[in-house]
């Protein structure tokens, strides 16, 4: 290494930052999130960093001297001009200060690195100048693994070690730390309950140990429409953390592959219209791994809240007293949109969006077709290649339009996408000819007004995207 990383204390110490443009605020904006006070020294300042001195939050000094630059405990010089940065640079040696030049490395005691910050956690990444794309693409990975609250969890453990030290035998505090860290505690602060996991952490350091007993849980998780790279980061980071995976065919390879490489894979065979595995039997596995103490991802396709048949699993879940939690995923409607190049509502022609199934369980009645679709509505229909035919009909009863163009996006956001346009009256006809195939989301649009971006009615095959 020609560096070596190491963190500085900030707390009680001084940072200078010689400049007063871009390049200074931006290292202003890095050392806002220390405990340092800034002084920044230039005659003028940009807006954001007179703000910055009007708030109490920074110091301006106007003319350089060695004296400013004493005890600092770290030196930024970004004024732009190569004879200032020089001269800042000697004064601040004299005064025996770290300096960091901007875009000058010759110039340079410390780099700053690329940084991940889960305050207390924090990650430094540097490859000493020689690859700063690479750390920032670097940095955006460990971003993925460390959940957002994950500083939170190590504030409150913190506060908690004197009490751990005192109540939990010095044998088990590693098996207790890794309960903190891996278990309950943890995936509660993920999803935003901090009470909960606090709560947790206090039960179990009442009872002087932390669990009695490996508990299980089960996360419902969107995969999103198609697309690996839709994935949210907190379903990546619970399929990162996954025993068992529970998955159906539309879930694309691609978001599998993003799976921890060690954790089951279990496909659970659920087709449109039929199920290989019924509700009831993908219930019962789940939560008997659950049981087992196993942290459990069923995957599904876009977002599971949205004709995912989550109900049923939540219900199972809760009725066996297993933790569960959903995490949402782009949904197709959304996709199809963005794959159309334009939103689902637009002010003043479409104000409000229609999501509805064709498909229905067998003893159910069929959707109610009639009142989905009064001016200045968007329909997204899925899973309603099948019923083509019944829903042209019934919306036309209720005095659609039949030259309103039907948009119709298959394999949405995947390599396989195809898009078709028709009008509603030949809607019928194109699914009866095997053009459309499954997934597919309908997108119906009937404007207040006729808008600028309403496609001709007539038939476009537009093909693999």
């Amino acid at each position: 290494m020609k560096t070596f990383p190491m963190f500085l204390q900030m707390a009680g110490r001084h940072v200078v930052i010689v400049g007063g443009g871009e390049q200074a605020a931006q290292k202003a904006r890095l050392m806002l999130k220390t405990d340092a006070r800034i002084v920044l020294v230039a005659p003028d300042l940009d807006g954001e960093l007179s703000a910055l001195v009007a708030q109490g939050r920074a110091q301006q000094v106007t003319t350089l001297s060695v004296d400013i630059f004493r005890d600092a405990a770290l030196v930024f010089v970004a004024t732009g001009c190569v004879g200032l940065d020089y001269a800042a640079h000697a004064l601040a040696k004299e005064a025996g200060a770290l300096v960091n030049v901007v875009d000058r490395p010759a110039l340079c005691d410390a780099t700053t690195p690329s940084i991940v910050d889960r305050d207390p956690v924090v990650v430094a990444i540097s490859t000493e100048g020689t690859a700063p794309v690479l750390a920032r693409q670097i940095r955006m990975k460990v971003e993925t693994l460390l959940e957002p609250a994950l500083g939170d969890l190590a504030a409150l453990a913190g506060r908690l070690r004197a009490d751990v030290a005192r109540r939990i035998p010095q044998r088990e505090r590693r098996f207790f730390w890794d309960w903190v860290f891996n278990g309950p505690p943890r995936q509660a602060m993920a999803r935003g309950a901090g009470r909960e996991a606090a709560a947790l952490l206090k039960g179990a350091l009442a009872r002087g140990q932390g669990t009695d007993a490996a508990q299980g849980s089960i996360a419902l998780v969107g995969a999103g429409p198609g697309a690996a790279d839709l994935l949210t980061l907190r379903a990546l980071r619970l399929m990162q953390d996954a025993d068992i995976i529970y998955y159906d065919r539309l879930v694309d390879p691609g978001v599998l592959e993003l799976a921890r490489r060690d954790a089951e894979r279990v496909f659970v065979g659920k087709e449109v219209g039929a199920c290989a595995w019924p509700q009831d039997r993908i219930n019962a596995v789940i939560i008997a791994a659950a049981r087992q103490g196993k942290k459990v991802v069923r995957l599904k396709s876009g977002d599971p809240g949205i004709f995912g048949r989550a109900t049923e699993e939540l219900d199972a879940a809760h009725a066996a007293g297993i933790p569960i939690q959903i995490v949402p995923g782009v949904t197709a409607a959304s996709a199809a949109a963005s794959s159309l190049g334009r939103a689902l509502t637009e002010r003043g022609a479409t104000d409000r969006v229609i999501l509805a199934t064709a498909t229905c369980r067998p003893e159910d009645p069929g959707p109610d077709w009639q009142d989905m679709l009064p001016p200045g509505t968007t329909l997204a229909v899925y899973m309603g290649v099948g019923k083509a035919a019944d829903i042209v009909t019934s919306l036309r009863k209720a005095g659609v339009p039949p030259g309103l163009t039907v948009e119709i996006v298959t394999h949405a956001s995947s390599p396989h996408e195809k898009i078709h346009r028709c009008t509603l009256r030949d809607l019928p006809s194109l699914a009866r000819g095997g053009a459309l195939e499954n997934p597919s989301i309908i997108l119906i649009r009937r404007p207040k007004r006729q808008s600028a971006h309403q496609p001709a009615g007539q038939l476009v095959r537009i093909g693999a995207i």
